[in-house]
């Protein structure tokens, strides 16, 4: 595992290519023209520039990470001499299946092929994308350089192979690997689901303050964030649609989307990002 193509500049494909290139992995960083996939560069090189300004990071490792880092569109060439490409779009079902579709049909049959779901199934994807057998649920998380584990989601027709090539890339990328069994939420995601979704009841029903859900989680329980502050984090427009999507999958009441929770992405109160969610933020994402 010495290559690594991440399709999707996004959040999750950001702080991926950025942490497998301080790694020593060389990045391929796929958008869907050239000048889509430059921009998501410039932001990852802006954030080692203000590491370096910070005495976070050595200049020669920037540099050198720098150097391992590449932009382009969508296409043929940029897959023929990939190990692994790990999908990182937004949680749409319909786009990732698309987008692995076109994977499909261009990659080489030998490369390792992984979405970054966090939620949906990968049998499904797999199956609308025709990488049956070929596709993994390799479910980072965010910020990839300070967070130690990743989700390995395995429909039952993955093989054996496919498997220890996934956890190759884990072990280049410095995270233990957790296994889960493939369906819809995976492990991870129900359970933080589940705990966010609470928050908003107790928050929605006035049964205490955003404020104080927050200290009863981390100076009651240890927790190193709050349920809420973890959900402004994640986004709530993505927490919003793992919620319907589980709920459709499931019927189970634990997985409803309060009314709030849908409120607020009306109102585009979004989480940090949009600088207000539970909390408010400001554009270095620091609650204010």
């Amino acid at each position: 595992m010495n290559t690594l193509g991440i399709l999707g500049p996004g959040v999750l494909g950001c702080s991926t290519a950025q942490w497998a290139a301080e790694c020593g992995l060389e990045v391929c960083l796929i958008g869907r023209d050239p000048a889509h996939a430059a921009g998501a560069c410039r932001e990852v090189e802006r954030r080692w520039d203000a590491a370096v300004a910070k005495g976070r990071m050595p200049d020669a490792d920037a540099r050198a990470a720098r150097a391992r880092l590449s932009a382009h569109g969508f296409g043929r060439a940029p897959l023929q001499d990939l190990d692994a490409l790990l999908e990182a779009l937004p949680e749409d079902p319909d786009a990732k299946a698309s987008a692995l579709a076109a994977v499909a049909a261009l990659a080489p049959r030998n490369l390792l092929i992984l979405t970054g779901t966090s939620s949906l199934p990968v049998g499904r994807l797999a199956k609308q994308a025709g990488l049956q057998g070929r596709l993994l649920g390799f479910h980072l998380f965010v910020p990839v350089s300070r967070m130690h584990v990743v989700e390995l989601a395995s429909p039952a027709d993955a093989p054996t192979c496919l498997l220890a090539q996934a956890e190759a890339l884990a072990g280049r990328l410095g995270k233990r690997v957790v296994r889960v069994q493939d369906q819809p939420g995976f492990a991870a995601a129900r359970m933080a689901l589940v705990q966010g979704l609470e928050a908003m009841r107790l928050l929605e029903a006035g049964v205490a303050s955003a404020e104080g859900l927050y200290l009863l989680m981390t100076q009651g329980y240890g927790h190193p964030v709050g349920p809420l502050e973890l959900s402004d984090r994640v986004g709530l427009d993505l927490r919003l649609r793992i919620a319907e999507g589980l709920h459709a999958a499931t019927g189970e009441a634990r997985f409803r989307p309060p009314d709030l929770l849908q409120e607020k992405v009306a109102r585009g109160e979004t989480g940090t990002r949009a600088g207000q969610g539970f909390f408010r933020w400001d554009d270095q994402g620091r609650r204010l």
